[in-house]
């Protein structure tokens, strides 16, 4: 193929948006040469290469969106710790079997350090890993922005951009107060994302204490009751992890504290005593 040629290819992949057949097609081109690949073969092989850069760009890109904190995965989660979670269900409810296209939620209950947002966050990643697009956000800074929002006369439109993202993760829903002015916001999300788009919840109190959250009674009722309609519930009812690592590091400094002290201590200390008793003369009187 002449340099002509060549120039034009590098062209043509570009207008076509197609940078890894760009990049790669000439050294394939010369092994096709060599081996004497037919050319469904080396069609084949370029185009490969080009699905999977275009599936790697694509899963940093929502990686990046997603704004999940770091490090949080399910490989690093102990299900030994909640046993009442299900390691074989979380790892179906990853490979997105259904529920987010019938926009079911998943909702994580449990007291403060019990590893919720790990999880949440954690399912996050995975579900990034299967090709779904999430965003993970703290429900009182979003509640802020979609504060904002309406006052600008954006609600609706800051709402429809959130419908973008296939699983939204609320971290720390029972940490709004309904003295925030105007959380009625978050209802409104709740209830443009029923039946549509899916929420992850995490929450340290029950749903009977969440009438702290929403201005009105009947309104906690009906955004419960949109959140839990077709929902998987986890309640990690156990012991604080960051309690519980306390403990252990506390004890753990106890045994070494212990091991320091040499167990002849006493013994040596009788030893030196008597030595001492016996040296000394009687005063006998």
């Amino acid at each position: 193929m002449s340099a002509v040629d060549t120039a034009q290819l590098d062209l043509m992949f570009t207008e076509l948006c197609l940078p890894t057949f760009k990049a790669a097609w000439a050294q394939l081109a010369e092994r096709a040469d060599a081996e004497g690949w037919p050319a469904a073969r080396l069609l084949g092989a370029l185009a490969e290469q080009e699905i999977a850069a275009r599936a790697r760009r694509r899963f940093e890109r929502h990686l990046a969106e997603a704004k999940l904190p770091p490090g949080k995965t399910l490989a690093n989660f102990d299900f030994n710790v909640v046993p009442m979670v299900s390691k074989a269900h979380v790892n179906a409810l990853v490979a997105g079997d259904g529920w987010l296209d019938q926009g079911a939620n998943l909702i994580l209950v449990g007291p403060p350090g019990v590893g919720k947002s790990h999880l949440g966050a954690a399912i996050g990643l995975a579900l990034i890993e299967n090709g779904f697009r999430v965003l993970y956000v703290r429900t009182t800074d979003l509640v802020q922005k979609l504060q904002v929002a309406r006052r600008e006369l954006a609600l609706e439109a800051a709402i429809r951009k959130l419908h973008k993202y296939h699983l939204l993760i609320l971290d720390d829903i029972a940490y709004v107060r309904k003295d925030q002015a105007e959380t009625s916001v978050l209802f409104e999300l709740i209830s443009s994302r029923y039946e549509d788009r899916s929420l992850l919840v995490t929450a340290n109190q029950p749903f009977g204490d969440w009438g702290s959250i929403f201005p009105e009674q009947a309104m906690t009722l009906a955004a419960i009751d949109r959140l839990v309609h077709r929902a998987t519930i986890f309640e990690l009812n156990v012991e604080s992890y960051r309690r519980r690592s306390a403990v252990q590091t506390q004890r753990r400094r106890g045994r070494i504290a212990s091991r320091a002290t040499p167990a002849n201590t006493k013994v040596k200390l009788t030893d030196s005593a008597s030595s001492k008793n016996e040296q000394e003369p009687e005063n006998n009187p």
